[in-house]
């Protein structure tokens, strides 16, 4: 047991430290390339953000656990939302006055509801995954397209470009992305081993395991974003990361699973998770919607959405 515990403590903490230095260099690396801010931030930087999920998917999903690939998806959106935003609404209330963010909820809450249908069968097929993927790509290409044509200036726009890193070469740029690159799916192993060895000594279920341990570890990245952009009064960088993150986890990362394990999905996922990941994203638009011009996430709507994570996790362990 101390040694599976170890596992999971030494591969949360490399993953967490490699998804970050991936997402320095390759953030840098395309800064030097000359790639408009706004295409960065949505891209490169919420990709990387979800990198732990995407390698912690790939690495269960060739062990054939597919359960906890697809856990590891919607325990994550259902954290990243009533954990990570939880968290950093108490720290004072969140504004949100970028249009780009209005515009990508509700496409959150749509790609929500697409993987639910692909889910409510209690199968998850190849095709499935491709579509999901392909849907990803089509996003990445409007996302692409606008950031380049749109000239108004966003406030989300503005809060990225103080993000990414300036005056890297790009020798070291690289360095740090092959870095990340060879860590994150080393680091991903070492994590899912030994959750495996502690849900195995605890009689958990692939797909409880991925829901708890694994979705709490693989938001952490997204943990220290947000409270990082609050802080530095960045409000819109810190909701549009988790809003980012939770839109590559539902279409990329959701296809891993479907790609490279097809088959049989635990009843639970498409049935009581699912519809968890849909209301709290849901919860999110309603809260922001309902807060008037302000527009913002105030200090009881993170005393709501801690109360829900916690109540969330006590049912999964009580199953």
């Amino acid at each position: 047991m101390l040694f599976n515990i170890f596992m999971l403590i030494a591969g949360l903490v490399a993953l967490v430290w490699s998804a970050d230095k991936f997402v320095y260099g390759a953030a840098a690396f395309a800064r030097n390339l000359g790639l408009p801010p706004m295409l960065i931030g949505l891209t490169i930087v919420a990709m990387g953000s979800s990198a732990p999920e995407m390698f912690v998917a790939a690495t269960a999903s060739m062990e054939g656990m597919t359960d906890t690939a697809i856990g590891n998806v919607l325990g994550s959106n259902v954290a990243n939302i009533t954990l990570i935003l939880g968290i950093t609404a108490l720290l004072g209330a969140i504004a949100v006055s970028s249009q780009t963010l209005m515009r990508e909820i509700p496409l959150m809450i749509i790609a929500t509801v697409i993987a639910g249908y692909f889910l409510h069968d209690g199968m998850l097929t190849r095709i499935e995954g491709f579509i999901l993927l392909g849907l990803f790509f089509m996003l990445m290409g409007y996302f692409i397209w606008h950031a380049v044509t749109n000239k108004k200036k966003d406030a989300l726009e503005e809060e990225a470009d103080s993000e990414i890193p300036t005056g890297v070469p790009t020798s070291r740029a690289i360095l740090w992305l092959i870095v990340g690159i060879v860590l994150l799916p080393l680091s991903a192993d070492w994590m899912v081993q030994g959750a495996v060895g502690i849900a195995k000594a605890y009689h958990l279920s692939d797909l409880v395991i991925g829901l708890t341990i694994i979705a709490i570890g693989t938001s952490l990245p997204e943990l220290a974003a947000c409270v990082a952009g609050v802080m530095k009064k960045e409000d819109d960088l810190a909701i549009g990361n988790i809003v980012g993150s939770n839109l590559f986890n539902i279409l990329a990362v959701l296809a891993i699973p479907g790609i490279i394990a097809p088959g049989a999905v635990d009843a639970a996922a498409s049935s009581r998770d699912f519809y968890m990941v849909l209301a709290t994203s849901s919860a999110l638009a309603v809260f922001i919607l309902l807060s008037g011009r302000a527009r913002a996430l105030k200090r009881w709507h993170g005393v709501v959405l801690l109360c829900t994570f916690t109540a969330y996790q006590l049912i999964l362990f009580q199953a």
